[in-house]
């Protein structure tokens, strides 16, 4: 009866998990609905609009901007006039004027040293980073989900193997709870085998919160409404790819990786500022023109109205002589600031290229663990099988048993730690090298 109580627990747990889990989804599908919802990826998108939007020919200043104005004024005077000669004072009480001023003006600039050329050519640079910006953070999601997900692959195997040890333990426990019944056991040896029922079934137990986080944490990534949404993956073991090329992986890494390209576009802009600076090296030229129209009336004097109208064109021609060596001074700093964006390159290269290096060691030595692992936990399955018929001849005590009962379980876990960790830097790689989105496929 004790045994059947405490399976009874764990076969709650393992039904309900069945039973919630009905939806089947496998690693494309998780990132597609992902890169449709997903709110950071959202966000950023938007902030590529906003890059894209901002590329036109007036927010470069090659268009002229127009205006209208319209001014209104009511003016009412006195006036005091004294003649000469003692003659009579003119005096004037109460006069207006009121004044209607009406117009459309034009400003274009002509030439300004090329300074409107290179700020189109900054708004179009602005665009690519845009773009890059995006496609760092669906790299960084693709690699976070991709890693998640065979997370949760693990999880559900690290499950599966304590649902086998609690198997193992539940054998061994009616076998001791049967030998106990006939006196061939004591009650020490039943009770320890309670004891280590009770704590892979707490392993178990446990196991299941775990498996519930890592669902949760997919759900998240995947900007679902229902965090809680329950499935269960297509794949049932961790796979990884173990032909990769290395070189291959750098010839992409060097370039197409987006953070080094994002490093090399600070450059460009900052070339784009010199040159901006360097057009104020030239003369400007700029067009002015207006067509007004002005309205006067007038209650005192022989003119009654007056009415005024008609364009006027211009041009306006200037160049700054000195302007205390400012200009000097500002190109000065900017190519300093290049040569900062260079060496920032050249860091950017070698930290990508011992990043590689390493990755690269880890991923190699890890399929090697796979292999060392697969060899250890079929070693463990033949000792289990040999102790545990020794165990029901009564050649075994417990301990060992449970000592190889324990050696069984802690070669599954190695087993799927190392694949999993071999598939974490195969992302890695993958992503480092600017070949993430294959994943997708």
């Amino acid at each position: 009866m004790y045994t059947i109580r405490y399976f009874s627990v764990i076969l709650f747990f393992s039904l309900s998990l069945m039973l919630e889990a009905q939806k089947v989804m496998n690693l494309e599908d998780c990132l597609r609905i992902g890169l449709e919802n997903n709110y950071d990826l959202r966000m950023v998108r938007n902030e590529e609009q906003i890059s894209d939007n901002n590329v036109t020919l007036g927010n470069a200043g090659f268009l002229p901007t127009i205006g209208l104005n319209g001014e209104y004024n009511y003016r009412e005077s006195n006036s005091d006039q004294f003649p000469k000669e003692n003659a009579e004072t003119l005096k004037s009480r109460g006069s207006t004027t009121q004044t209607l001023d009406a117009g459309i003006n034009l400003s274009q600039p002509l030439f300004e040293g090329f300074k409107v050329q290179t700020q189109y050519k900054r708004l179009q640079e602005l665009k690519t980073i845009g773009e890059l910006n995006t496609r760092l953070e669906v790299e960084n999601f693709i690699a976070n989900l991709a890693a998640e997900y065979f997370n949760y692959v693990q999880q559900n195997i690290r499950l599966d193997n304590l649902k086998y040890a609690v198997q193992l333990s539940e054998e061994r426990l009616r076998i001791v709870e049967a030998r106990y019944q006939i006196g061939s056991l004591s009650r020490l040896d039943f009770q320890q085998a309670k004891v280590d029922f009770n704590a892979d079934s707490s392993l178990l137990i446990q196991q299941y919160e775990v498996l519930n986080t890592s669902r949760i944490r997919l759900n998240e990534l995947m900007g679902v409404e229902n965090v809680e949404q329950p499935f269960v993956t297509e794949d049932t073991l961790i796979y990884f790819n173990a032909g990769l090329s290395k070189d291959r992986l750098y010839e992409n890494m060097m370039a197409e990786n987006t953070l080094l390209k994002l490093v090399e576009k600070d450059k460009v802009l900052s070339e784009l500022d010199l040159k901006t600076l360097q057009s104020q090296n030239y003369p400007y030229l700029k067009l002015n023109a207006e067509y007004g129209f002005t309205h006067y009336d007038y209650n005192t004097g022989t003119i009654d109205k007056q009415r005024n109208w008609g364009p006027s064109v211009g041009l306006t021609l200037g160049f700054t002589v000195f302007d205390g060596l400012n200009r000097k001074r500002e190109q000065k700093n900017t190519r300093i600031a290049i040569e900062n964006r260079q060496l920032a390159i050249e860091k950017q290269q070698l930290s990508l290229q011992s990043n590689f290096a390493n990755m690269w060691m880890a991923y190699q030595n890890n399929i090697e663990l796979v292999k060392l692992e697969y060899e250890s936990l079929e070693n463990a399955r033949i000792n289990y099988e040999i102790a545990i018929d020794r165990y029901k001849l009564g050649d075994l005590s417990g301990l060992e048993l449970r000592e190889a009962q324990n050696s069984l379980l802690e070669a599954g876990q190695r087993l799927v730690s190392a694949q999993y960790r071999t598939k974490l830097y195969e992302i890695s790689l993958m992503q480092i090298s600017g070949q993430i989105e294959e994943y997708l496929q």
